[in-house]
């Protein structure tokens, strides 16, 4: 199984629009992050997680061929904004299977409701089909085994995703000690790492390493990142040997 990292950037993206920052004004490709995604593959299936603002983007830059579902994990638009570009491969495939909480699927409904649409449909929209993801349920895509993790975005609730010895969480602040249990065991763990100072509803850079103490990966990528943590290069120097600051076109093999 292959994981690649579509982005790695927070809501906003590097370089944020206008500023002056100077990891904004960084030439290191590493510094460079789209709105966060990863596509998840192997010779028979290919999934990705969040569906952003990038995603066109981020399909050509990895020469993506087949999208078999779309895991969301919240609603928020750096994750979902991106729907409408599914059509190239509706196209190819027809309709796209998509799971998500289900406040999350109402979310979604409301707000691209052509794309839900059951009469009198355009016929250039895109087409999907709609699938809940319960806590405690796991489900199959294919031959991929998908356990949900229920986290907290600040109040909000977020599904993270494990799939074999693979887990991805992001806008991650509290995890309960049975979501925790899900994760024992887990090889590669990716989570969010937001900055160094305290957010409301984000993991920092030292509750992300502490967590990663709790879970002991074997490997673990952070991911969801601002330039407010400063610069690829630099950040990744502080960090323990088995961590690793994600980055955009990253790709790992599981």
């Amino acid at each position: 199984m292959k994981v690649y990292f579509l982005g790695t950037g927070t809501s906003q993206g590097i370089p944020v629009i206008g500023s002056n920052h100077s990891v904004c004004l960084s030439n290191d490709l590493k510094d460079k992050r789209l709105r966060v995604s990863v596509w998840i593959h192997d010779e028979n299936n290919s999934i990705v997680i969040d569906c952003g603002p990038d995603f066109r983007q981020q399909m050509l830059t990895s020469k993506c061929q087949k999208v078999d579902a779309i895991l969301f994990t919240h609603e928020h638009a750096d994750h979902t904004a991106g729907m409408d570009d599914i059509r190239p491969f509706n196209f190819k495939q027809g309709p796209i299977p998509i799971y998500a909480h289900d406040r999350v699927l109402k979310n979604l409904e409301k707000r691209f409701d052509y794309i839900f649409e059951t009469e009198n449909k355009y016929p250039g929209a895109p087409s999907i089909q709609s699938n809940e993801v319960v806590n405690n349920k796991p489900f199959s895509i294919g031959s991929f085994q998908v356990i949900p993790i229920n986290v907290l975005h600040g109040n909000l609730q977020v599904f993270g995703y494990r799939i074999g010895d693979f887990a991805y969480l992001t806008d991650v602040k509290t995890v309960e000690p049975s979501e925790i249990e899900k994760l024992k065991g887990v090889k590669v763990l990716v989570v969010n790492a937001l900055r160094e100072e305290p957010h409301h509803s984000h993991f920092n850079l030292q509750e992300a390493l502490d967590f990663v103490t709790l879970i002991q990966p074997e490997i673990a990528y952070f991911t969801h990142i601002s330039h407010i943590l400063g610069f690829h290069d630099e950040v990744q120097k502080k960090l323990p040997k088995n961590v690793f600051l994600a980055y955009d076109n990253l790709e790992i093999s599981i």
